[in-house]
């Protein structure tokens, strides 16, 4: 049985699953659209989550926690003066997962994972949904 369980394994001991973690939350948050498997693309969406949730709170105590795994002070700066007051009236949700096929060499389902805009409401504006302008 697999209870209590969570998270995924992805072949690497705990601290090459760590680092890589990092390097794609990195990524993600660099270039706010990255190209990965979807295992990865899945697990990697529980980190920023909780990453742009403490951006969003800002603070000294929260900078010093994200910083734990981000080590990159202008990257830091860019998530909290510039990514986390984007979300500020969102109530999470801020990444979305798009399947784009299986990768040619070894058939592995591949997705985009980006950044989803700054609008809380989440309804588009159209001529149709005034309200949402």
């Amino acid at each position: 049985m697999n209870h209590r369980k969570h998270g995924r394994k992805l072949g690497r001991n705990p601290q090459e699953r760590f680092a890589l973690y990092r390097t794609l939350l990195h990524a993600l948050l660099k270039n706010e659209k990255i190209e990965t498997t979807d295992a990865k693309a899945k697990e990697l969406r529980r980190f920023a989550e909780r990453v742009i949730t403490r951006a969003k709170k800002g603070g000294l105590a929260q900078i010093r926690l994200v910083e734990k795994v981000l080590r990159d002070k202008e990257l830091l700066h860019k998530l909290f003066a510039e990514i986390g007051p984007r979300y500020a009236n969102r109530p999470g949700g801020y990444t979305r997962i798009l399947k784009i096929g299986n990768r040619r060499g070894d058939n592995a389902a591949m997705s985009i994972i980006e950044l989803v805009e700054g609008d809380a409401s989440g309804v588009p504006a159209t001529p149709a949904n005034p309200q949402a302008e």
